[in-house]
């Protein structure tokens, strides 16, 4: 098993086919990323691979579940992307705190949760206890681009302000 949170973290995204040095773009007028002091907030990531959201559909309809899982572990590393490219290393995560776990769900289907802990599992393989979460798993009739599964996440960083870093935004709590 690979030895550093970001080995884990290549050695996952290669598992499922996802270059986790390309470029993820924002669809929209909003930002991937939110910083807040020590926190940040990862806008709602679908499986998307490059360009193409490639896990699309109803879950329990035209989406298995381990399909759903693997849908969920993409959307995941694409959190985890975009908090290394904001902090420059997953080593600067001092928590996870929650994941909300959208699922397009087909009529009668019940297992988001198992959906969910696809994600949640592959945090815990790359984080360990810090990725660590709350979580919130919901069915959902549509999301977009016709994704099967979006994720939104929130993390705590470790403090910058003490560290002297030049890039901390506040620290009015130190």
């Amino acid at each position: 098993m690979a030895e550093t949170r970001a080995e884990r973290f290549l050695q996952q995204a290669a598992a499922v086919g996802f270059d986790a040095n390309d470029e993820i773009r924002v669809g929209g007028n909003y930002q991937a990323v939110i910083r807040d002091g020590n926190y940040l907030y990862v806008s709602g990531q679908v499986p998307r691979i490059g360009s193409e959201v490639v896990v699309k559909g109803a879950v329990g309809g035209e989406v298995d579940l381990a399909t759903a899982q693997r849908a969920a572990r993409i959307a995941v590393l694409r959190c985890l992307a975009l908090l290394r490219r904001e902090l420059g290393s997953l080593d600067q995560i001092a928590r996870m705190l929650t994941m909300t776990v959208y699922v397009r769900s087909a009529a009668g289907f019940t297992q988001q949760s198992e959906v969910a802990d696809a994600a949640s599992e592959l945090l815990l393989q790359v984080m360990g206890d810090v990725g660590r979460h709350a979580r919130t798993s919901v069915g959902v009739a549509e999301l977009p681009k016709g994704a099967a599964v979006e994720i939104a996440l929130q993390a705590r960083a470790e403090s910058l302000c003490c560290a002297g870093n030049e890039k901390a935004q506040s620290c009015d709590w130190a």
